[in-house]
């Protein structure tokens, strides 16, 4: 950016994010440079990481349930504003690629029932499509706000994608809005190795 005086003054990564981007990559203690391009994206998109995988992949991807069961919250989720004790969608899944049958990413959600359209409520539970793809085709308005990002251990996931347990996993956590109401958290995961081939 040129300054009024003709000077070049670059701007920083972090000068180029949304406010809440730039807050969680700051917290999450992961250092950037050591991240490609796509990780960053995966990190930090407010898009629709399906369709995003779809592009860099070449292939479609489909949703594979590992499990969704309606339940009760044991404790408060002030993320949500939900009290102890409301009734949750907990859901687990992988994406997947349709060809490749390669997993690329692991996703948990809590998605709050009661605050989302009854058409809607019932292709997430009966349909094998993924959640951004959805509030696409039910027209859903809808805004993400992260609320965290950071490296673990991926223990028992690592099966899943062929990694070691001893291996790290990405993941970022945010929840989304509709109706100016949040209806569901959602954590993204993939292992630190994936997508490195991309600068």
């Amino acid at each position: 950016m040129q300054t009024k005086n003709g000077e070049i003054k670059v701007e920083s990564n972090y000068d180029l994010m949304r406010a809440d981007l730039d807050d969680s990559l700051k917290r999450s203690h992961i250092e950037q440079s050591n991240l490609s391009t796509f990780q960053r994206i995966l990190l930090t998109t407010d898009g629709t990481v399906t369709e995003m995988l779809e592009a860099f992949s070449l292939e479609n991807i489909n949703v594979i349930k590992l499990s969704e069961e309606l339940v009760s919250t044991v404790k408060e989720i002030p993320v949500l504003n939900l009290p102890k004790g409301a009734k949750v969608i907990d859901r687990k899944i992988l994406l997947q690629g349709k060809i490749s049958r390669k997993n690329y990413l692991y996703a948990e959600s809590i998605i709050v029932p009661e605050r989302l359209d009854q058409k809607f409520q019932d292709a997430l539970l009966k349909s094998e499509t993924p959640i951004g793809k959805l509030w696409l085709q039910y027209k859903v308005e809808t805004f993400k706000e992260i609320v965290g990002s950071g490296k673990e251990p991926i223990g028992k996931l690592a099966n899943y994608f062929l990694v070691e347990k001893e291996d790290k996993m990405l993941f970022r956590t945010y929840r989304v809005f509709s109706n100016r109401k949040p209806v569901m958290m959602i954590t993204e995961k993939f292992p630190e190795k994936s997508f490195l081939n991309l600068v």
